[in-house]
Formats: C-alpha cells, structure tokens, sequence
C-alpha cells in the first residue's frame, strides 16, 4: 500500500511560508503559468534543479498553431482526434486549436524568438500534420529557445519568488481541498508553503524507462504527489515513445526530431531497405506509435538494434541550417548527417495521461491544478500529435490563471497534522541498484509491446519494492525512486486493465482497437479500484 504521506512530519512544528499561487516545475508550463499568474498575485515557483533544466529545454521540433492562411483550426482539430485514436476530449482540443494562435503571439511578446522565412514566420510539417504549422526556433532548439525567453521574464517579475534544488515532497490536503506543499531545501530542512492555488508543472515520466529521450528530472514526481494527496490520475497506460531516439556507442538517447522525417528523411533497415511502406499509407510520416512499433519489427525481423534514419539526399545547407543542433551532436561521435544514415530506435518519451484535469486545468482536488506534461487535460488522448505538447502548456496555463482570479482567498489555518510511520533508514546504495532494476523491469514488461504475462510479473516485481516507503526517505534520489514506483505500478495495473490496443498502448494479446467496450478513459485513485469513463470524442 503507497502511503499518503512520503515522509513523517508535524505540521504546526515546521516553518510556514505563505504566497497567493505554487508554481512546481519551470519548463514551458510552469513560466508560462508564473508570468501570467504574477500580474495580480504573489508567486512562489518551486523547483528541484535549475531553473533551466526540464522537459522543454530538449524540445527540438516545435510548437504546433494554425498561422498559415491555407490552414484552419477545423484541420487541426481533425489532426489532432486522429492521432488521438478515440480518446481525445473534443471541447479540450477546440480550445487548443482556437486558442493556440494567441498564445503563440504571447511567446512572441515575451522575447521568443521564432525562425522566419522572406520576414514571415517559417512553418513546417511534423507526422500526422496535415498541413504545415509547425513554428520552431534555430532550426531545432525551440524549446530552448522559449524556457530561455520565458526564464529570463521569470527573473525580472518582482511578483516571483524563485527557489531552485528544492524538492515539493507532498501536496496538504484539508477536506478535498488542496491548502499547500511540503517542501524540502537544499540542506535537507523541510517547510510548509500554503498557498490559495498549487499548480503541478512538474514534467513527465520518461525516467521510468531505461532508454529515454527525457532528461534525469522527468521522474513523474507531480503525478505521484498528486496520486497520494488523492487526486485522479487519467490515462496512465498511454506513454509515448519517439521512434527516433539516437542509438550509437557512447551517445546518449538523443532526440533525433520527427522534423527530420517532416523535412523528407527515410527510414531504413539494417540491409538498407526502406521499409514504412509495409506499415502504413503515410510512410515516415505516420502516428509515431505506428512508426515506433514499425521500427521495433524491423529490428527484430533483422536482428538489429537500430535502423537507420537517412536524409543523406537532402542539401547540406537545409540540413545544417534546418538542424544545427541534431547535426552537432551527430557530429560529436563521428556522424555526419549530409552523408551517413544516422542509426535510430525508439525511447520513452512522452505521458499523454497525467492528473485529470477539467478545461480550466483544475484537478479532482479543490485547488490543485495541474499544466503540461503532468496533466491530463484531454487533448493528446490515446496518443499525442507531434508538436501539441507546448501549445497545450499555453493555452491551458492561461485558462488557469484565469479560474484562480475566480478563487477566493483559502480561509485556512494550521491545523495539528501529525504524520509518523516510525520509517527506518535505507542505505543510498540500494536506491540506486533498484532505480535501475525498475527502469528494466519497464522496458521488459511496459514498453512498446505488451501482454498479460509481461504487465502481471512486472507488477509482481514492481510490488516487492512497495517496503521502500516505510524507509525513512531523506534524499532527493530516495524521493524520486519512490514517485518512480508509484507511476510505474500505475502505469502498468492500467495497461493490464486496458484489453485492447489503442494509440500508444499496444497489446500484443489484444491486437486489435475495440471502440464498442474500450472507446473509455482509466481513472486511477488511491484507495479506490480503477474506474472507466466514456470519452466525449466525438
């Protein structure tokens, strides 16, 4: 049994801080959201690394908005329920569609820099787009590009407060009412922080896996924390691989773009063949999670573990100037994109489920709301469209702010919580020893294929660390390996409950999409059995 609390404190013994909106995370989500929350609120932003290290630095592709005139919200929104196979909330993805623009201007006015063509904003095609909307900046550093801008308005808002290298250990609940966090500082001091609204822009979850295109903070810690305080948590079995994660000795898993497949690279097996055309009618340019497992074929078909990603027939100024960053890296371990076929496999690396939230990102808790990653508004369903992830974060981190000026101030004094589970210590070494097992029990038994065998003895392994939590945790390590067990065990028991295949989740004892029992969403509460509800994709 997950606990409710993941460390033992007494509430009225530790020091209180007080502030009008938490902010937990700075990617996109997180900026985006503390800026527009500051211009009538004191913001606390909460952080348990840098303030430039998340999900969104890595973004290479894109943000996907309707600017061009031959496009429409209308295409976009049919993009969109597409890729999400059945599970999108419609009303969700209207607003995403209709509102992405604006928000797009937003970033603009905030100092993002987007690429231009001839003084026009330059636009490209990603899989599954159907026409070009893609805005990206230096080729294909975007996110860099706007947790720089958005970072550097962060540090001018008198109205934020910033703490780096802290770790929010749980959410405080009174009633269904989310009132605050309990934070822990860099020399290992805990403090309560009471806000009137606490906002999860936490990140995702690709650290679960062993092979990942996400960066070492992505621990899935918001939907654990969120999980515990008793939040519902939506969708988990929906995780994202990117079919083009580099593969080489001595490179890390190194997001390759699906902007290099939009810009006319080809997939190639082992001996040379390009082989996407025995997988789906829109060749590389298909939903990633049929592009993925199309890859995964190949490599077992030939033995291999990788394919090759060939744009070798492309100009070496559009490649350069198109890819900077990728060409660089490439280059760094002897790969030269304008002539070799760059060797590729799949990574984990999105969550489409998340804390369920409603439209204005409020979650099931009074009070809490979620953005982002860690979210599930809706809008990505069983799988996401490429490049909807930073839109989502805008327009929803807007529609928030706006539902917290409706709030009124949280009439709330500390009461006496006392949590004391008399945990003993566990020695650092074995946290790292099993952070590992858990990453390979993922990739075994939860990744792109799956079945009953695999889900049930990967729970089963899974549950033998469950002592973990009557351990006295103290370290930010120790503290992300329990959330790392959290979501997994969620991640699988709504795989396992799922018996069917559908967008990201793939059941090779259930090959086939059944929408007449299946065309539902999971909902997973702490003390409560996994509840189904229909979707309103219409």
């Amino acid at each position: 049994m997950i606990p409710r609390y993941l460390v033992d404190f007494d509430l009225e013994a530790l020091p209180k801080v007080k502030t009008d909106v938490i902010v937990i995370g700075s990617g996109i989500a997180g900026l985006f959201t503390a800026i527009k929350a500051a211009k009538d609120r004191k913001v606390l932003m909460i952080t348990k690394n840098a303030l430039l290290e998340s999900n969104t630095r890595y973004a290479q592709g894109g943000i996907a908005a309707v600017i061009s005139e031959d496009d429409s919200p209308a295409y976009h929104r049919q993009d969109t329920l597409l890729a999400g196979a059945g599970l999108c909330s419609s009303t969700a993805v209207d607003a995403l569609v209709n509102e992405g623009p604006n928000g797009v201007k937003e970033l603009i006015r905030l100092g993002t820099t987007f690429d231009e063509d001839d003084g026009e904003l330059a636009l490209t095609q990603e899989g599954a787009h159907s026409h070009r909307r893609i805005l990206h900046a230096n080729g294909d550093a975007t996110g860099f590009e706007i947790v720089r801008a958005l970072s550097e308005q962060v540090k001018k808002k008198d109205n934020i407060e910033l703490w780096e290298n802290h770790f929010v250990l749980d959410m405080i609940t009174d009633e269904g009412v989310c009132v605050g966090v309990l934070v822990q500082d860099p020399g290992g001091n805990r403090i309560f922080v009471q806000g009137d609204a606490t906002i999860l822009c936490s990140g995702g979850s690709g650290q679960l896996y062993r092979y990942t295109t996400n960066p070492e903070v992505a621990t899935a810690d918001g939907i654990a924390m969120a999980y515990r305080a008793g939040a519902k948590i939506r969708d988990m079995e929906f995780l994202q691989f990117h079919p083009t994660a580099l593969c080489y000795p001595g490179a890390p898993r190194f997001l390759v773009s699906e902007a290099v497949r939009g810009e006319g690279a080809i997939l190639r097996n082992i001996k040379g063949e390009r082989f996407m055309d025995k997988y789906h009618e829109l060749l590389e340019l298909a939903p990633r999670d049929i592009v993925a497992r199309a890859i995964v074929s190949e490599m077992e078909e030939t033995k291999s573990t990788f394919v090759y990603l060939d744009i070798t027939h492309e100009t070496t100024e559009l490649i350069k100037h198109r890819f900077p960053t990728i060409f660089e890296t490439c280059m760094l371990y002897g790969l030269d994109m304008t002539s070799d076929w760059i060797p590729v496999a799949p990574a984990a690396h999105y969550m489409m489920g998340g804390v369920q939230t409603d439209l204005n990102g409020e979650s099931s808790l009074s009070r809490l709301f979620a953005c982002g990653e860690a979210s599930s508004t809706g809008v990505h369903g069983a799988n996401r469209l490429a490049s909807n992830s930073l839109s989502e974060a805008i327009v929803f981190g807007r529609r928030i702010v706006e539902r917290i000026r409706e709030l009124p101030p949280l009439n709330w004094s500390r009461g006496s919580l006392v949590v004391d589970y008399k945990r003993v210590e566990v020695p650092m070494q074995a946290i790292i020893e099993r952070r590992l097992k858990l990453q390979k029990v993922m990739v075994r038994n939860a990744g792109l294929w799956r079945n009953e065998e695999l889900l049930t003895k990967g729970i089963e392994e899974l549950s033998r660390q469950l002592p973990i939590f009557q351990s006295a945790l103290c370290k930010k390590e120790e503290f992300e390996f329990a959330n790392m067990l959290t979501c997994s065990l969620l991640i699988m028991n709504a795989a396992l409950a799922r018996q069917e295949s559908r967008g990201a989740h793939y059941r090779s004892d259930y090959p086939e999409r059944n929408d007449q029992h299946w065309r539902k969403h999971l909902l997973q509460q702490r003390e409560h059995e996994i509840v189904e509800e229909l979707s309103d994709d219409v």
